[in-house]
């Protein structure tokens, strides 16, 4: 099989989306040495080392094939062969000249326009494509996101198919001293909550010295944040640092308002840290009781968490052995394994 993947996400240089796209390639390959891989995209990106079987396309020259989900994508298609498209990131073709399968993370470009001001070509392309049966099969991050791509789309559920996500084999318990900080870890965008972390952490202060540290790139429509005591704005943060981050952490704080996975959750729970996240169906989905659990729109139940965190730590020590444990059961192999699987359904199903 020939698989052409939405290289897009590899344009910039964190996030959730580049990270499931940059590991799914790598593990596809690396799975399914018999398979070849092209990575595609209309934009420069940086070409990812990977095996022998995996290819990188170039950015469309000419006029035509810069209208490129009409045309320079199929070009590209044929002349490499390929068999199956994969849409990484809410996108297929329009022209279904070939099975393809598209990757629906959440539903936040429809739920409130506030947390994707810049997602209305989304918001207006996705929902045609899927309703119109462009995309041959669906997958989405958790069963959360399927059952709402089913309802919403109104798509045959034999069509959507959820394949969990996987936190990279680097994230691993660090052993360093527990800091005292609590730590977010994410893109700095409006549904992730942060001002109402940031308030949170204002209670909290006044009773522990505790600092917060805000680790991950600001999107462009996130409103800066003034600089106080105690508070570490990082920025994005590279791979080989974040699990010592994560390790360290008093504890790690996702308090977003909506996920269709929460990828940084896992992550932290594989580096064996306390995680304090919201009780969002997908977070809730993937964390389990290995997690502790808050009303994302509470900041005065957060802080209280914080708080008893801070007032004896070693109450949950449980809570981390949990995430550990319940970590392991996610991995890219399994990721990559399921994915191929709906290739596989993709290509039968295709025009029957």
């Amino acid at each position: 099989m020939t698989v052409a993947l939405d290289a897009t996400p590899l344009t910039v240089a964190t996030g959730g989306t580049r990270r499931y796209t940059f590991e799914l390639a790598r593990t596809l390959a690396r799975r399914f040495p018999d398979d070849q891989y092209w990575l595609m995209s209309d934009q420069p990106f940086s070409a990812p080392k990977f095996a022998a079987n995996v290819h990188c396309g170039e950015p469309p020259r000419t006029a035509v094939t810069r209208k490129w989900w009409l045309w320079g994508l199929q070009q590209a298609m044929q002349r490499a062969g390929v068999n199956l498209f994969h849409g990484t990131d809410f996108s297929v073709p329009y022209l279904p000249l070939r099975p393809s399968v598209m990757t629906v993370h959440d539903l936040s470009p429809w739920l409130d326009r506030a947390w994707q001001r810049d997602g209305g070509r989304v918001r207006s392309r996705t929902p045609l494509l899927l309703r119109a049966g462009v995309a041959t099969m669906v997958i989405t991050p958790s069963e959360a996101v399927r059952r709402a791509v089913i309802e919403r789309f109104r798509v045959a559920a034999d069509r959507v198919v959820a394949v969990p996500l996987a936190a990279s084999s680097h994230f691993a318990p660090v052993n360093v001293a527990r800091g005292n900080y609590f730590l977010f870890v994410g893109t700095m965008e409006p549904r992730k909550n942060i001002a109402r972390l940031i308030e949170a952490w204002r209670e909290v202060r006044k009773r522990h010295p505790v600092e917060l540290v805000l680790a991950g790139r600001q999107r462009t429509d996130f409103p800066s944040i003034p600089e106080e005591p105690g508070l570490k704005i990082r920025g994005p943060v590279d791979d080989e640092e974040l699990p010592a981050l994560y390790s360290g952490a008093l504890a790690v704080v996702y308090p977003s308002l909506y996920e269709g996975f929460g990828l940084p959750v896992l992550e932290a729970m594989q580096c064996g840290a306390l995680v304090v996240a919201s009780r969002d169906p997908a977070i809730l989905e993937v964390s389990g009781d290995a997690a502790v659990h808050v009303d994302a729109e509470d900041a005065r139940s957060l802080a209280t968490a914080l708080v008893e965190i801070c007032d004896a730590p070693e109450k949950f020590a449980g809570v981390r052995e949990r995430a550990i444990e319940r970590a392991r059961s996610f991995s890219w192999r399994s990721t990559a394994e399921r994915t191929r699987e709906v290739y596989a359904e993709a290509r039968r199903v295709f025009r029957k």
